[in-house]
């Protein structure tokens, strides 16, 4: 879960402290849950193609003590959902190998009835 929130100019910014990153943090796990959530395949293949791994800004400091609370739920929160999202990505790819198995199996024998009354 990664990304900056866009500014109405199509520029990323950044939060201006912890409790905005966290918020905007919580924000992105919440949408791909809902994208889950609402069987958007496409939308959900693209979470899993995401690979940047998110660096706290440095402007910020530290975690101030009163948000690690906080931030140590939306670690948790972030894992179980980025578990579903390979589950999801795997049961996907599990599906699709076997419709190409079944669409390009041989064709099964068909029944030929002959009618032999004279």
């Amino acid at each position: 879960m990664t990304g900056s929130p866009a500014s109405s100019g199509g520029e990323t910014t950044s939060p201006v402290d912890w409790a905005g990153v966290l918020t905007h943090l919580e924000g992105e796990v919440v949408a791909a849950e809902a994208t889950m959530a609402e069987g958007r395949t496409d939308e959900v293949a693209a979470w899993g193609r995401r690979s940047e791994d998110w660096v706290p800004p440095s402007s910020l400091g530290p975690l101030p003590d009163d948000l690690r609370e906080r931030a140590a739920k939306l670690l948790q929160h972030q894992l179980a959902v980025a578990e579903e999202l390979v589950e999801r990505i795997m049961q996907s790819q599990r599906q699709r190998d076997l419709a190409a198995r079944m669409s390009y199996a041989p064709s099964r024998p068909t029944a030929a009835f002959i009618d032999r009354t004279f």
